[in-house]
């Protein structure tokens, strides 16, 4: 441990996940123990669910021009700040807020990624220092800027063969030869999500919908035969893939609860095939969690028992993780790791903003 290294620290984790719920906050509690283990705790944590204006803006986010990006960049940061303000208030003061921001653009071939809600807005309408932009370091290193997630995986839930989100993009970090892996297995809630919304609902509540369809076997092939599944980790998912792979093939079929029926045995077959270490256990978080059909999919398919924890953590991971990057990064240690990512090196990533004059 080296001495600048803080023992305690209270961090506030912002995390807006593809699936477009709202903004998760956890408030978090971080320490270092005697056996230099690291200890956590959720003190307290909130969703704020987006209205229909603000899920319409992020969802179409892409499409803007550059000059209107920005405005929504800047406009999201203060609502960020603002909302981790009020949230502060009610629940005392931390050291730090880590925000992810909402990702608008993730195309690490080309060098880039982006999330949006300026760090600087959400710190001076906060008042709290902020870190943000935790992706972009490993970009340039040649990584994929995700999944980020694993380094939490590693150092908070080890007892866990493997740690599986199922959010907008269900992923998975594990141990293998003495290293940490991880990497996107398959859309997940973006899918089931956007497929509700035909039928007039928000999402496929315990995946009922879905439940009440029946199999497309050639719909399935074709998702099955994607190139995607057949890549080496390191890999990782964004819109733009399932715009050009996902969408065109369901667009095929008119029956919703079919097509979702599907999609949930494509998506429980892909993640079970992962999951093949016997006997294990597997951590499940994410929205997905809460899905009835999707993870009796997924154990159909898989030798690994799933666990789901208390919903704290079932829905506030992300958030909590995110929130521990920022320690890690506050004392100088590696918060990405390159064998999950595939950059040419380890690295701390991450920026500061402050409200508060260097002066």
């Amino acid at each position: 441990m080296n001495t600048n290294q803080q023992k305690n620290m209270k961090i506030l984790g912002l995390m807006s996940g593809t699936s477009l719920d709202g903004l998760d906050m956890a408030l978090c509690n971080f320490s270092y123990q005697e056996d230099k283990q690291i200890a956590y705790q959720i003190i307290e944590a909130q969703t704020i669910p987006y209205d229909k204006g603000w899920r319409s803006r992020l969802a179409g986010a892409h499409l803007l021009s550059a000059y209107e990006l920005s405005l929504l960049d800047a406009e999201y940061g203060i609502w960020c700040g603002q909302a981790a303000a009020d949230f502060i208030e009610q629940n005392g003061s931390v050291d730090y807020i880590a925000s992810h921001g909402h990702t608008v653009f993730h195309r690490p071939e080309l060098g880039f990624t982006k999330q949006i809600g300026r760090g600087e807005h959400i710190a001076v309408r906060s008042g709290i220092p902020t870190w943000h932009d935790f992706r972009s370091l490993d970009v340039a290193l040649g990584g994929q800027g995700a999944p980020l997630v694993p380094i939490g995986d590693e150092l908070l839930f080890s007892e866990y063969a493997y740690c599986l989100n199922i959010g907008g993009i269900a992923n998975v970090s594990f141990n293998e030869n003495n290293r940490r892996l991880a990497f996107d297995i398959s859309p997940a809630n973006l899918i089931f999500n956007a497929l509700a919304s035909k039928l007039g609902f928000d999402f496929d509540r315990s995946g009922e919908i879905g439940r009440a369809g029946k199999l497309i076997p050639e719909l399935l092939d074709a998702l099955n035969n994607l190139d995607y599944y057949r890549q080496p980790a390191p890999k990782s998912l964004g819109r733009e893939w399932l715009d050009e792979n996902i969408w065109p093939l369901l667009e095929s079929y008119s029956n919703i609860a079919d097509i979702l029926n599907t999609c949930y045995v494509h998506v429980g077959q892909q993640i079970g095939k992962i999951l093949n270490s016997n006997p294990s256990r597997t951590l499940v978080t994410g929205g997905g969690a809460y899905n009835t059909f999707l993870l009796e999919q997924i154990q159909t398919y898989s030798v690994s028992e799933l666990v789901v924890p208390e919903d704290k953590l079932v829905q506030f991971k992300e958030a909590l993780i995110f929130a521990f990057l920022a320690f890690l990064r506050n004392n100088g240690q590696v918060n990405a790791l390159k064998s999950v990512t595939g950059a040419r090196k380890n690295s701390s990533g991450g920026i500061l903003s402050s409200p508060f004059s260097n002066k």
